[in-house]
């Protein structure tokens, strides 16, 4: 079962799980690695890493906070660098560990975006929360998992942060897959202001690019990029997964030249935030 189809499944069906289970129960029933090796999937991974490569250099420290399996810590540990994984699921603790290469200076644990307090202060240059912000529902789990990442990055280092996006999964999970009569009768939309509401056996919390942007507007951190990781790939994967190699060269030529462009970067179902944080005063 492909992911979205997964998450369409278990947001418009009633859980009899009991509360805190729906995240456990959904990283054990998908292929998460899968979700980056199509070629409409590879964008989403092939955008991030271009954008955290931009700032690493020779012996630096990094931290993937709510690493899942580790696709991006095994690419960054196989490229030599060092890197430290926590992840809050057991399944997917279980799958990084037996996906790690010998050579690899990679370490994993268990442990909670919200607080990382055996992590010290100012430990890491690059820091990845590439995660934990889609299942987190409060805006105080939320502030509290940005500044832990800020907390343990050093002064000048880099903060990446990735987050789902509202609207082009109102368009393809309501609209695209008809969807609506219930989604109004469940009160997930407002039919006025369009504003949504996605409960927590939905799995994913959406965010606007004005919201994320008021969650940060008073950390100690300096906006480098706000981009979209996906574009517009989930709204036309099957056009892409056909592309001959000649025609998705340009497509992702095309996407990386717009993916900064901020009257698109709301239609992306997945955005990253770059953040530095500030120097020490």
């Amino acid at each position: 079962m492909k992911l979205f189809d997964l998450i369409k499944k278990k947001f418009f069906k009633k859980q009899p799980a009991k509360t805190g289970d729906h995240l456990v129960d959904f990283y054990n029933r998908i292929d998460e690695d899968s979700r980056l090796l199509s070629k409409h999937g590879q964008i989403e991974f092939l955008t991030t890493v271009k954008y955290i490569e931009k700032y690493l250099k020779d012996d630096i420290k990094i931290i993937e906070i709510g690493a899942a399996t580790g696709r991006y810590s095994h690419y960054f540990a196989q490229k030599g660098f060092e890197v430290d994984a926590v992840e809050l699921i057991e399944h997917n603790i279980e799958i990084f560990k037996a996906k790690t290469m010998p050579d690899e200076k990679v370490t994993i644990r268990q442990g909670n975006a919200v607080n990382l307090s055996e992590y010290p202060d100012e430990s890491y240059d690059v820091t990845l929360l590439l995660g934990p912000m889609y299942h987190l529902y409060t805006v105080g789990e939320q502030k509290k998992a940005l500044s832990e990442a800020i907390r343990i990055t050093k002064p000048e280092g880099f903060i990446f942060v990735a987050y789902c996006m509202v609207d082009p999964s109102v368009l393809t999970g309501i609209f695209k897959n008809n969807k609506v009569q219930y989604s109004i009768e469940n009160g997930l939309i407002n039919t006025e202001s369009f504003e949504t509401y996605f409960p927590p056996h939905g799995v994913f919390k959406l965010y606007t690019r004005d919201e994320i942007f008021e969650l940060t507007e008073e950390l100690n951190t300096e906006r480098l990029h706000f981009l979209a990781t996906d574009g517009y790939a989930l709204h036309m994967s099957e056009a892409i997964d056909k592309m001959d190699t000649e025609t998705y060269e340009l497509y992702l030529k095309y996407h990386f030249k717009t993916c900064e462009r901020q009257d698109l970067v709301g239609m992306s179902h997945h955005t990253l935030d770059v953040l530095r944080k500030e120097k020490k005063q």
